[in-house]
């Protein structure tokens, strides 16, 4: 038979193997390969890999795999390395020979075959790692519209392997392979509109590109998605949608969406309130070593909220957490250590870790800290230390540290004395709320210290923080006593 008729019997095969007559394809595609046709050689292969025509034989598979590979049938050379990798073969391949027709495989062009011989050189499989000639490979199989490669090469740009760190070129390489609708290129592509890399910042089109990777069945795709609804990003708020996707994704095991889902259980949000599942899926994230969600559950059982109390699992899972560099873990850690629970009590490990969570820009670490410097626990005493760690945390607005850094200007304590400064610290704390700033505010304007004199106003702020429950000799006090006087007479004349 000439080739056009061989071409002929190949296409009356596919034809009976489209309606599952298996044996008929079968007897069509021996007769052609028997007759030298590489297509037909190579498809016989599966046939008696799977077993179609009746007869199975990995032997028979590779005998024919072979003979269309010398044939330089590209897909076949592929297919043998395949056998190697699975084990098939093994007297006819050994590890030279299976990578030598890999080689022939993607020096013909074969995208698969050029993808793969990139990993085996980017991980050193087989060959002597050498990510210049993986990032080649890596670019031949793109270049011909293999959307693995150029999911891979998007990777490599925005993770800056192989050189420096390019979102631009991350973008247009996810952009093709998520146009093919690859889902990991469509997430990954979802994600830089998100953040804004390499692309002008956009919600809708993130939330558009997670959608197509949703569709596919990508389950990091529904975690990003239910992120969008919690915010309000790209779509209109909803926690009730959040939690939807968020239930779909944790579902599959995917950690981030256990984790919040478990903060919506604990928050009330989009969910009946519960620490119990709150706790339950902080568990299960925990256990896959996501650091929030190992926090989180320390939380759960230092205050005893949906599990049983115990300091000493708080503790545990703190550390496990905070050896992660997760800072509030640290500085929860510190906290077990500086007051004794569940672990041996140590003002110098609580200085470790409240050191190592201020570092990272953790305020409550950086008021702790300033705490441990102001009363030479667990470090050489130092009224400065103490003021600059205050002056830290106040400045992202975290109360307690406001109120102690007011009360080193106060005193000057390791600033310069300024009653301007403390009050203007106290009031900041004081308008948030926090009971000891609005008493020592009102002090500061019973004696005119940095404001002008107001028995009125200072009894105004004692008033707030007596209403709070707050303990303070002042608010027991003839000065108290003085100023709701003034503040009743004014009253009355009223």
């Amino acid at each position: 038979m000439n080739e056009q008729e061989l071409d002929h019997l190949c296409d009356m095969a596919k034809e009976l193997a489209e309606i599952e007559n298996y044996g008929a394809a079968f007897a069509l595609r021996k007769t052609a390969a028997e007759q030298g046709h590489a297509e037909a050689q190579y498809s016989l292969g599966f046939y008696y890999q799977n077993g179609r025509a009746g007869v199975q034989s990995d032997e028979e598979a590779v005998k024919w795999w072979k003979k269309a590979a010398e044939q330089g049938y590209a897909e076949a050379q592929y297919q043998l390395w395949e056998c190697y990798e699975e084990g098939m073969g093994e007297d006819e391949l050994n590890e030279d020979v299976a990578f030598n027709w890999l080689w022939k495989a993607a020096e013909q062009g074969y995208a698969v075959a050029q993808y793969r011989l990139g990993e085996c050189y980017d991980e050193g499989e087989y060959v002597e790692q050498n990510q210049s000639i993986a990032f080649y490979w890596y670019g031949k199989a793109a270049e011909q519209g293999y959307a693995v490669a150029q999911y891979k090469l998007g990777e490599c740009n925005e993770c800056g392997i192989y050189f420096s760190r390019d979102y631009e070129s991350a973008v247009k390489w996810y952009m093709k392979a998520a146009k093919q609708g690859y889902m990991y290129a469509q997430l990954a592509l979802g994600v830089c509109y998100y953040n804004g890399r390499g692309v002008t910042q956009s919600y809708e089109e993130a939330v558009k590109w997670y959608r197509r990777a949703v569709e596919q069945g990508n389950i990091d795709a529904h975690y990003y998605l239910g992120v969008c609804y919690d915010n309000g990003q790209g779509v209109p708020q909803s926690y009730k949608e959040a939690v939807k996707w968020y239930k779909k994704a944790a579902e599959f095991n995917n950690a981030g969406a256990q984790l919040a889902l478990g903060v919506c259980y604990y928050n009330g949000r989009g969910v009946t309130q519960s620490y119990e599942e709150a706790a339950k899926w902080y568990q299960k994230a925990a256990e896959q070593g996501n650091a929030g969600a190992q926090n989180n559950l320390g939380v759960c059982y230092y205050n005893g909220r949906g599990i049983t109390q115990s300091y000493e699992e708080a503790a545990k899972w703190y550390q496990k957490a905070a050896e992660q560099g997760n800072a509030g873990a640290q500085s929860n850690l510190g906290v077990c250590y500086y007051n004794g629970q569940g672990v041996d009590q140590s003002y110098e490990e609580a200085v470790k870790w409240y050191k190592k969570a201020a570092e990272f820009n953790n305020a409550g670490a950086q008021l702790a800290l300033g705490v441990c410097y102001y009363n030479g626990r667990g470090v050489t005493q130092s009224y400065e230390e103490a003021a600059k760690w205050y002056q830290k945390a106040a400045e992202q607005g975290y109360a307690g540290a406001q109120c102690n850094l007011g009360y080193c200007y106060y005193k000057g304590q390791g600033v310069a004395q300024s009653y301007e400064e403390a009050v203007k610290w106290f009031k900041k704390a004081a308008e948030q709320g926090y009971a000891g700033a609005q008493c020592n505010l009102g002090y500061c304007y019973y004696k005119g210290q940095g404001v002008e004199q107001s028995q009125e106003e200072a009894y105004n702020w004692f008033k707030k923080a007596k209403e709070q429950g707050y303990q303070s000799y002042l608010l027991n006090s003839p000065v108290y006593s003085l100023c709701k006087f003034i503040h009743d007479i004014k009253i009355d004349d009223q």
